[in-house]
């Protein structure tokens, strides 16, 4: 979302300043524009307010990630892309603030125009918006990127921008989206989160094959150097033509942006110990509590260790059911094989009770669901009474818990025995489960190994119920083909969500989407009530009837048991050598914000004074 969830962090809006009118059919360009009430940043502000405008430029940013890359076209559905080319090489038309809950500000744009009955919008291209071959980005770029796009790049596009009736190039600066309806608020903005390629570059190719050619973006940096599967180097260009602008001043200030590729997390992990890269952002917690503070660059100083608290919902990481399964096509299985998972008892032994159970699709916002639906959230749900389980009423939705002691597990099991029991599943002569003729076998899909120990004990209890569940561990590569082609029982999904939910829900639990290839309706889902109220939500005149939608859309996600919930952070861990300076003020909605630090000479020179890291 992310989505950038790099156009995959999601956003929702749509009112702009100055407040845009349309008396006499006259509609004024504003440079900004937000959902609710009016951006934070005036027309005449300098710069975003947790960046250093003054911030040196110069010095190398080393990371590192987990996987391969065969592709430098991330946009399309073939090949795996190499990581930064999205978020450092093309540009948008809008680009949000990481401390608003969706508000937008002109990047390749300069102005935005949409009416107040959010008909159309019309963006006003910035005149020396450059390509880095230094030819003009054009309204024609924009139109060539939409379509392209919707025809042959990856299905969320199709399904994020549905809503879209036509886009025409009024001009070599001025293009104009025409929208099918007026019903959703957001697709003004959303919109301007459309990732814009250069029309030049690929005609003549074959925009939906991978490809490995050096690409031309209109981003602060372009393609160094690369390593294919390995490395992949971005070089600043130091005479950008956006270096200046208010919404990217203090950013984007290392000469040099390195990424290693790592198909093992734990040698990624000592790669950060020996200095073979600068920084890391930790997500296993058992790591973070473990394998760090007794590390001699740790321990003398020279590697910082940081939470950052942040104020960004959750989404949903959770053991999804691929419910075109037919063994997990009733609900009542769905629901039993929860009681499976002892959360409590694994948070102990594997995250030293680092993590939180997540309880709603997003947590850690208001947007989550809890207790039992009241006031516009209850009058919502009331019109689908007898397509909703009744207990959606009467009683908060909970998760099955244990004391974490291990010992305990006995009543859960029994609970999911009779749930199985009463969908038909009785035991069968091989010691498992069987209805209809068929053992109650399948296999949990991953590709990463640090989640084989948080399985093991589920699979454990599973077996106690009589239901045969393998793990399948395969290469990113395999992964990905298997999850587009939908070939999986059950897996580790992530739902990544935004303060300002939006089309984005389309493409998560639409029932046109389930049968899409490669879409990201994973589930399956095909429920006409959650179709229903993904279009009340994209709909949401306000913010108080987005908030109780939102809710109404979680709960009945929640109570269907598409997935078993796992867990959550409400802080980013990062470890990073000290060479590096960042922004006093931390985004509220971007705790991180990497491209706002910058190198520092100084304490580079104090690391290589002290005891050197082990040799690369």
């Amino acid at each position: 979302m992310p989505v950038k969830l790099s156009i995959l962090t999601l956003f929702f809006c749509a009112l702009t300043f100055p407040v845009l009118s349309q008396a006499a059919e006259t509609v004024t360009p504003a440079p900004g524009i937000a959902m609710h009430g009016a951006p934070k940043y005036t027309p005449s502000f300098q710069h975003f307010d947790y960046v250093n405008p003054d911030a040196p430029k110069g010095g190398e940013l080393h990371l590192a990630t987990e996987g391969t890359f065969d592709s430098l076209n991330p946009f399309i559905i073939k090949g795996v892309a190499a990581p930064g080319i999205d978020e450092y090489i093309y540009q948008t038309l809008m680009t949000g603030s990481g401390d608003e809950a969706f508000s937008e500000y002109g990047l390749l744009a300069e102005t935005i125009e949409t009416p107040k009955d959010r008909s159309w919008v019309a963006f006003n291209l910035r005149k020396n918006a450059r390509w880095s071959d230094g030819k003009p980005v054009t309204a024609d770029d924009v139109v060539w990127s939409f379509n392209t796009l919707m025809t042959k790049g990856v299905p969320f596009y199709r399904g994020y921008y549905a809503g879209v009736k036509d886009v025409v190039a009024e001009s070599p600066t001025r293009v104009k989206f025409t929208f099918k309806s007026t019903e959703s608020s957001e697709l003004p903005l959303i919109i301007g989160q459309l990732p814009i390629l250069p029309k030049h570059v690929w005609e003549g190719k074959d925009f939906d094959k991978s490809t490995t050619d050096t690409p031309i973006g209109s981003g602060p940096y372009k393609v160094k150097s690369v390593d294919n599967g390995k490395r992949i180097v971005f070089e600043r260009i130091k005479d950008w033509w956006g270096k200046d602008l208010p919404e990217t001043k203090g950013m984007y200030n290392f000469d040099t942006l390195t990424i290693d590729i790592y198909r093992d997390p734990t040698v990624m992990l000592q790669g950060l110990f020996a200095g073979n890269f600068d920084f890391h952002s930790e997500n296993i917690a058992k790591s973070w509590f473990t394998e760090y503070d007794d590390k001699p660059p740790v321990k003398d100083g020279r590697i910082k260790k940081e939470e950052i608290q942040h104020s960004l919902p959750s989404g949903m990481q959770a053991f999804a059911f691929n419910i075109r399964r037919q063994m997990f096509s009733d609900v009542q299985v769905r629901k039993a094989l929860g009681y499976a998972f002892d959360f409590e008892w694994s948070n102990k032994q594997f995250a030293y009770g680092g993590y939180t159970r997540t309880h709603s699709y997003f947590d850690n916002s208001e947007l989550a669901s809890s207790g039992v639906p009241t006031g516009a959230e209850l009058d919502i749900l009331k019109k689908f009474k007898g397509q909703v389980p009744d207990e959606l009423f009467a009683k908060p939705f909970t998760l099955p818990q244990t004391s974490g002691s291990g010992s305990d597990m006995r009543d859960n099991l029994m609970t999911a025995k009779k749930l199985l029991e009463d969908a038909g599943w009785k035991m069968g002569a091989s010691d498992l489960l069987e209805k209809n003729g068929q053992p109650f076998k399948f296999e949990i899909l991953i590709n990463q190994e640090t989640f084989e120990r948080w399985i093991a004990p589920m699979v454990s209890n599973l077996k106690k119920l009589g239901i045969q569940a393998n793990i399948r561990y395969v290469d990113t590569s395999q992964y990905q083909k298997r999850m587009e082609d939908f070939d999986f029982d059950m897996t580790v999904a992530n739902f990544g969500q935004s303060l300002s939910p939006g089309n984005e829900q389309r493409n998560y639990w639409d029932s046109d989407k389930a049968d899409v290839h490669a879409s990201h309706n994973v589930i399956g889902i095909k429920n006409p009530v959650v179709d229903q109220l993904v279009d009340m939500v994209i709909s949401a005149p306000d913010r108080d009837q987005l908030i109780a939608r939102t809710r109404a859309l979680d709960r009945v996600l929640l109570w269907n048991y598409y997935v078993i919930p796992q867990w959550h952070l409400n802080a980013a861990r990062v470890a990073y050598w000290n060479k590096f300076d960042r922004p006093p003020v931390t985004a509220k909605y971007d705790p991180i914000a990497i491209m706002t630090w910058w190198y520092d000479p100084e304490k580079a020179a104090k690391l290589a004074s002290k005891a050197k890291p082990e040799a690369k």
